[in-house]
């Protein structure tokens, strides 16, 4: 079962403050930095125009240090408090690589490890920062894991996506999960997706339903909140719809996120990877996953890295 996120929103710019301000300094021109490797790609730099309403971006950055990260409205976060083992944030599992199953060959991958202790532990989470993500419907392509990159299997990892409140304690507290267990935890036997739409986060005040199921490989997850009701969606099928108070109630930003439940056993040290091709949103309208991918597709056709013509009021 799900749990609430208890985190400061306030984490990340321990990272980027740099970045970002040699950003300014540069008018933002989105000019790539020194990349990470062979892998690096040519940054991203913020769109002007394009569809109203619309938030689109398919992780073209160099590394979590790119300027052009916090200029397009993303956090790599590592500060501290919960989810999972409190504390244990790190950039070094946040990288943008190439990867041929990916559309446009480019992936953000989210790399949590452990050896079993707190110490060795390091959890993995970007966020968008500062958008205005209400009603709308809410897309990303993620590639599930089921086992551990390297090392022993069984840890009770948690894979994520979701929109959520910019502060824990807001009276109109809203968020809205994809969780993917798939060895399970909080005392359930994996692999399980839950879907999740949270009213409060202290006392959890929640609706949830759990999926039985193994997603090991790409996936396009949407949450399509209109018209009083949200549902979640996997590649284009109906999974779950909540309604009455569970709905959004005030703005939100973007989670990805690959963190442990616990630590419930040591031998030796595994780590587990989450991958996001793209992510892609559409203010005040509920869009069908076909008409997401052709959107998407355009993009990818234009050579648009991103877009972000949400309007911030």
């Amino acid at each position: 079962m799900s749990q609430p996120r208890r985190t400061s929103r306030r984490r990340a710019w321990t990272v980027l403050t740099l970045p970002a301000l040699l950003c300014v300094l540069a008018a933002c021109s989105g000019t790539p930095i020194a990349g990470e490797g062979a892998d690096a790609a040519p940054s991203a730099s913020p769109s002007p125009s394009g569809p109203p309403g619309t938030l689109f971006d398919n992780f073209h950055y160099s590394g979590p240090e790119d300027p052009a990260l916090a200029a397009n409205g993303w956090q790599v976060r590592t500060g501290g408090g919960g989810p999972g083992i409190k504390d244990t944030w790190s950039a070094d599992g946040v990288g943008f690589f190439s990867d041929p199953t990916a559309q446009g060959g480019r992936i953000l991958q989210l790399q949590s490890s452990t050896d079993g202790t707190e110490q060795g532990t390091r959890q993995a989470e970007v966020q968008s920062t500062g958008t205005s993500l209400f009603t709308g419907t809410f897309a990303a392509r993620v590639h599930f894991s089921d086992k551990p990159t390297s090392g022993r299997d069984g840890d009770h990892v948690v894979e994520t996506f979701f929109p959520i409140s910019a502060s824990d304690s807001s009276t109109d507290y809203s968020e809205l999960d994809y969780e993917y267990l798939p060895n399970g935890g909080w005392g359930h036997v994996g692999p399980q997706l839950d879907t999740t739409t949270w009213y409060k986060a202290d006392p959890p005040d929640r609706v949830t339903r759990a999926h039985k199921r193994r997603l090991e490989g790409w996936h396009t997850l949407m949450v399509t909140a209109m018209d009083g009701k949200v549902t979640y969606s996997l590649d284009g099928k109906e999974l779950f719809t909540s309604s009455g108070k569970y709905v959004p109630r005030e703005k939100m930003d973007i989670h990805f996120s690959n963190w442990f439940i616990d630590l419930p056993f040591s031998g030796g040290p595994r780590t587990w990877d989450m991958k996001v091709n793209w992510f892609y949103y559409k203010a005040d309208e509920a869009v069908s996953q076909a008409d997401v991918q052709k959107a998407v597709d355009g993009f990818y056709s234009a050579g648009t890295n991103h877009i972000d013509t949400v309007p911030k009021s």
